[in-house]
């Protein structure tokens, strides 16, 4: 296949280029950088695209057969009115544009896979979490639903759309695994805020897995979540990361912590979670490499 991937520079999305290429894929990537992204990874083809600005060149889609869209500024920071504003245009505006650029196409891509997030649930403590439930509120679950929205335009141009509700993202160097590490590894690490809240956690070997797979697979449309069969609490998370490192993970890390870091209200987010399980994704086909959190820490850092 010819894959065009937004958001290509970025943690997840440099993963599946490499992904990509490794099976033999051509690859296409956007960024606003495109000099700066070719010296990092030079076997993608590289086009310059500023997401809420402009629409994707033509040129970037020639004999392209499908697209996977990660574009996004990162949620991980204070939210503030310049940073929520900046997150909401970078998924719905670029969303949008990325749409309209491939609706005005002569020849278009057979499939769209967008990226969306769990946090499209909100905070909804122990209730279970598939694709059927609906939205929660608060200002992540209104950029999730922005998100969606922008993307389903592309069915009425007559492409296939899955949209990918991502958790958290289990990866050595980023993410919550990469924060946390260090802190565990010098055996500080701990629960966070009591540690009761759910994480919906996914291999990164998973998420590209379930990329690739919605990529390949006719039957995959609508939405589908990007997340293990079997979500842990932060609590069991802790415990299992301490287990493989061979490090206590008793000292409680305080909700107060991270309001400090990330300001109050990104704050209370991040100490909430979702008890979400990709019900429709293993309906569909897809066969989990890592299903429990033990053996997915180990292989990432065991």
């Amino acid at each position: 296949m010819r894959v065009l991937v937004t958001g290509a520079a970025g943690r997840i999305g440099s993963a599946l280029c490499e992904d990509l290429l490794r099976r033999g894929d051509e690859v296409v990537g956007l960024s606003r950088s495109p000099e700066k992204a070719r010296a990092a990874q030079p076997r993608v083809t590289w086009h310059a695209w500023e997401p809420t600005l402009e629409r994707p060149a033509a040129a970037a889609f020639e004999g392209v057969d499908g697209v996977v869209n990660l574009v996004g500024e990162r949620i991980n920071q204070r939210w503030s009115a310049a940073a929520k504003r900046k997150i909401v245009d970078s998924r719905g505006l670029g969303t949008h544009n990325l749409v309209g650029a491939i609706a005005g196409l002569a020849e278009k891509p057979g499939v769209l896979i967008s990226q969306s997030a769990v946090g499209y649930y909100g905070d909804r403590g122990d209730e279970v979490l598939d694709e059927s439930s609906a939205p929660g509120t608060g200002f992540d679950s209104e950029v999730c639903i922005e998100w969606e929205r922008a993307a389903q335009g592309v069915e009425a141009a007559g492409v296939r759309l899955a949209i990918t509700r991502t958790g958290q993202v289990m990866q050595a160097g980023g993410g919550m695994l990469g924060e946390l590490l260090l802190p565990f590894r010098l055996g500080l690490g701990g629960p966070l805020a009591g540690g009761r809240q759910w994480v919906p956690w996914v291999h990164l070997a998973d998420e590209l897995g379930i990329l690739t797979w919605a990529l390949d697979t006719d039957a995959v449309s609508g939405v589908v979540n990007a997340t293990a069969p079997n979500p842990v609490t932060n609590k069991e998370w802790s415990k299992a990361l301490g287990r493989v490192l061979g490090r206590p993970a008793v000292l409680p890390i305080p909700g107060v912590a991270i309001e400090l870091k990330f300001g109050r209200e990104f704050g209370r987010v991040a100490q909430g979670g979702q008890r979400v399980v990709p019900k429709r994704t293993e309906e569909l086909g897809y066969q989990f490499r890592f299903r429990e959190i033990d053996g997915a820490l180990r292989d990432l850092v065991g």
